[in-house]
């Protein structure tokens, strides 16, 4: 089921010019603004190795020390309460908290040796998602760069945002989320999925009465749309028609349509993402890095530090640290992560499809007096699979209570390089978008 909210007209009996506008900044892959030829599309598309990539972003800052990394041997106010167990690689270890992925080690990469240089939520995710800081220009996520190299290939847009990633319960919103300098016409789709599969794209506003269900022919909705057109004659909007023909084809388009519609998946499927916002999120990014969507965000939650009704809370755990991941945060990643691994392997997605998993930090090694774990962002972990990243590995390593890599630091702007390189996007076409400046790939990956 597809849910695309409303679009509220506030002036001359239509559309106003305000709501326009939301549209067309919820559809700027239509814009067409700097997209490269047809030929450097194709020269990229040759050269990348990754079609699709899929962001698994954690907000929160999971605790790199009670999932990827443990340290059985530090004092027990590092070590936390978990056990550990073995992985498919000999001599690596993950706690007990996550059994699936321990034997699916060989099927991905682990960088233990992550680095940061901003503690807070805002700051660190920037960071995370681009590569540098906000200020004072603030750069494009990685996303952005791959959707601008790219262009817009087909119906569906290039960069999606699945999850409701730009947190609410933030003092403010993070400034790396888009486009950044290359412009808002490669800001993130975003759609939001529950745990239910029911799929909501809420900043498509669309006309009144003009929704999936309700739209019989496209001679009915272009004359909607005319009518519409003639009260916005003084916004001077030249890309009205393109923009509209690009909500319908998201609406009408039966591959896009296809895309979004996860009742078509079979329910054992479906069962082993698991039945939360997450698993089925995860499976909504199979579905679309199917159809050829470049670039996925899949983010945990909107509420990074908030703790509500529902139990949407995302990996800043303060407080109830343990007691989060094991009973909810680790048993839903190692489901929905190891379900997206498996299923992208059985359908030979994985050769041109690359994962990766990270939040914008980790979490203090030592346990606080709330007996809890604070931001960290001095080490972390990040998981790379799949479009020529070599499995089984196990790339740097963390000192003895996981505070410090002693091994060379891993940053976010090299974490954004490989993604980029492995899209395409080699060094002449980010020196001439201006984009990833000093940022080099991470070969140890490769």
């Amino acid at each position: 089921m597809i849910g695309v909210g409303d679009f509220k007209a506030n002036e001359c009996n239509g559309v106003s010019r305000r709501s326009f506008l939301k549209t067309a900044a919820a559809v700027p892959f239509a814009m067409g603004a700097g997209l490269p030829s047809l030929l450097e599309v194709q020269a990229a598309q040759e050269r990348a190795r990754a079609k699709s990539v899929i962001l698994l972003w954690l907000w929160g800052g999971p605790s790199h020390i009670d999932t990827f990394d443990p340290k059985p041997d530090a004092p027990m106010d590092y070590r936390g309460p978990f056990g550990t167990i073995k992985t498919k690689i000999p001599g690596v270890h993950f706690t007990e908290m996550l059994p699936r992925l321990a034997q699916r080690n060989d099927k991905f990469s682990l960088i233990r040796s992550m680095v940061t240089t901003d503690g807070g939520h805002p700051g660190a995710g920037t960071i995370g998602v681009t590569g540098f800081k906000e200020s004072p220009t603030v750069h494009p996520n990685f996303g952005s760069i791959i959707a601008k190299h790219r262009g817009n290939e087909g119906t569906l847009p290039p960069f999606f945002y699945l999850g409701r990633g730009i947190p609410r319960d933030l003092p403010r919103r993070i400034e790396g989320y888009g486009g950044g300098t290359l412009g808002k016409a490669y800001d993130p789709f975003l759609v939001s999925c529950s745990q239910h599969g029911e799929v909501n794209i809420p900043t498509l506003k669309m006309l009144d009465g003009i929704t999936p269900n309700r739209i019989q022919n496209r001679k009915k909705l272009l004359d909607q749309l005319d009518a519409a057109h003639r009260t916005l004659d003084g916004a001077h909007i030249e890309d009205w028609e393109k923009t509209h023909q690009a909500a319908y084809g998201l609406l009408t388009d039966p591959k896009a349509k296809d895309a979004f519609d996860l009742t078509r998946e079979k329910e054992k499927t479906r069962e082993a993402y698991g039945q939360t916002a997450f698993g089925q999120s995860c499976l909504l990014a199979r579905r679309l890095a199917q159809v050829g969507v470049p670039y996925i965000q899949v983010n945990w939650s909107e509420y990074v530090e908030t703790f509500t009704p529902n139990g949407d809370w995302g990996w800043d755990t303060h407080i109830y640290n343990f007691e989060l991941l094991q009973d909810r945060h680790c048993p839903i990643l190692d489901r929905a992560f190891s379900a997206l691994l498996d299923d992208l392997y059985d359908r030979g997605m994985m050769e041109d499809t690359l994962v990766v998993a990270m939040g914008e930090f980790g979490r203090t090694p030592k346990i606080s007096k709330r007996a809890a774990r604070e931001h960290h962002q001095h080490c972390y972990f990040s998981i790379w699979a799949g479009a020529g990243v070599q499995p089984g590995r196990t790339i740097g390593e963390s000192d003895a209570r996981a505070e410090h890599p002693v091994t060379e630091p891993i940053s976010p702007l090299m974490a954004g390089t490989t993604i980029a390189e492995l899209c395409g996007v080699g060094a002449q076409q980010r020196a001439e978008m201006k984009v990833l400046d000093g940022g080099r790939v991470i070969h140890e990956l490769l």
